[in-house]
């Protein structure tokens, strides 16, 4: 129900237009401190249509964090490594290296980066185009959304 309360209402209010019937599921691997600015990306994906694992959403008081977000990572097609200023983390490390991994390794699973205030890609990926919503917030959506099929 919720799901579809998000995708009507984004439809039909015209904050994202609704771009076929298929969803992906997809995970936001994020810091804490950049917690509002993801709500914002993951509520725009979800009303696109798409599947989002978002911790605030997802894990549950009793709820073990790390089996909960290891059922995200697996089901997953699409991890959102979204960065900042804020820098990495332990967990945002753990998240996104071992998606990288598997994409690496031909699992039907893809990393996409996306800047969502100042900072900059890590190392690695510095040779991949990413998603900026710092210089034009609708922009980017639009550039994500065009990556997730």
């Amino acid at each position: 129900m919720r799901r579809w309360f998000a995708w009507h209402y984004g439809v039909f209010a015209g904050l994202v237009p609704y771009q076929g019937t298929s969803m992906s599921n997809v995970f936001l691997c994020h810091r804490k401190g950049d917690a509002e600015s993801v709500e914002r990306l993951a509520r725009e994906l979800e009303a696109a249509g798409h599947a989002i694992w978002f911790d605030e959403w997802e894990i549950n008081v009793g709820d073990s964090i790390v089996a909960e977000i290891n059922k995200g990572l697996t089901d997953t097609a699409y991890l959102v490594l979204c960065y900042s200023e804020h820098g990495p983390s332990d967990w945002t490390d753990r998240e996104w290296h071992s998606t990288l991994h598997r994409q690496l390794s031909g699992h039907n699973v893809r990393l996409l980066p996306v800047r969502v205030s100042g900072g900059r890609p890590p190392a690695i990926l510095a040779d991949i185009r990413f998603a900026d919503l710092v210089s034009d917030w609708e922009a980017g959506v639009r550039d994500l959304l065009k990556a997730i099929k």
